[in-house]
């Protein structure tokens, strides 16, 4: 008697609106919690990464340009003793100079010259496919190649001073003056990221209206007027983001330099960059890692000072 009206009971409770049975209940809480926490799942992996390899490694260096640590020890709490140093350093204004200079005159070149590239490659003419392949395989070449490619060539017994040589040129130092050898530096990363930036420029010209280039010649307009009046404006987006990217490109550049001018920097370290004197103070058994996470730091407060510059002349150009 009693088991059947327990029965009766559990079963009018099932079916009253508004009431779910434990298990029923259980399963719809268990979805919401596979719900909440499944994306989590999904970005897990790359969370993790950027933890191990991007926010501690930064945290670590903060921390390390307020101490006098080197390599092999960890050392102790200095305050601002190491950029204190850094404002007596010679070497230091040397080599911000030297970068400060790339940024000035490579990132004008980088932002211009693949924009023409790129409306010279979009024309559809026979053999068009072979110039873009050929403009972009710098690109996909190893920096460490193309560098020593370039040293083979600048040498004074190189390919260009032979040339020089045999129309009765004396033979150019490029290698061995001061601002050549910053130059043929400059040079060399131009070169090497033109087709790069010719391709971001190669996808924002597709997106400009041909009516309106058909509209202007019409009109009388010519190439030249064209592209200030219709290409320049229709891709100022684009020459923003070249212009960032290029701008800590150059502002941390290192292979290029160290390829060229050699460790020491080219005569006297006169062109040492601003990450080539921190690779060489933090690295060694001595290394002073403490006064290159100083260096570090400034060079990041350089690269976001110059972002935020980018995008305000952006912001304000559009206003």
């Amino acid at each position: 008697m009693s088991t059947s009206t327990t029965t009766v009971a559990a079963q009018g409770a099932a079916g009253r609106p508004g009431t779910a049975a434990p298990g029923r209940r259980t399963g719809r809480t268990t979805a919401r919690t596979h719900q909440a926490f499944s994306p989590w799942l999904f970005l897990a992996p790359g969370l993790l990464i950027t933890l191990a390899f991007n926010l501690y490694p930064f945290l670590a260096t903060v921390w390390k340009s307020f101490t006098d640590a080197r390599t092999l020890t960890t050392g102790s709490f200095v305050g601002f003793d190491n950029f204190t140093a850094l404002v007596h350093d010679d070497q230091f204004w040397v080599a911000l100079r030297n970068s400060a200079l790339y940024v000035i005159l490579v990132v004008p070149c980088l932002v211009f010259l693949p924009l023409l590239l790129a409306l010279l490659v979009q024309r559809h003419i026979p053999g068009i496919a072979f110039f873009r392949s050929a403009y972009y395989t710098p690109v996909v070449a190893s920096v460490v190649v193309v560098a020593l490619m370039w040293v083979w060539m600048l040498d004074d017994r190189g390919f260009i001073n032979g040339v020089l040589h045999m129309v009765g040129v004396d033979p150019v130092p490029f290698l061995s003056n001061e601002w050549l050898l910053l130059l043929s530096s400059m040079a060399l990363t131009v070169w090497k990221g033109l087709g790069y930036y010719m391709i971001i420029y190669l996808a924002a010209l597709a997106n400009v209206p041909k009516e309106l280039h058909e509209a202007a010649e019409v009109d009388g307009a010519g190439p030249i007027r064209r592209f200030l009046s219709i290409t320049m404006p229709s891709v100022r987006s684009t020459m923003v983001l070249v212009g960032a990217l290029s701008s800590v490109s150059a502002f941390k550049v290192f292979t290029e330099v160290f390829m060229i001018a050699g460790p020491t920097g080219g005569p006297g370290g006169a062109d040492t960059t601003l990450v080539m004197l921190i690779q060489r103070a933090g690295t060694g058994l001595q290394g002073r890692t403490g006064y290159a996470s100083a260096m570090s730091i400034v060079l990041f407060m350089l690269t976001l000072v110059l972002m935020l510059l980018v995008l305000r002349a952006d912001r304000k150009d559009k206003d």
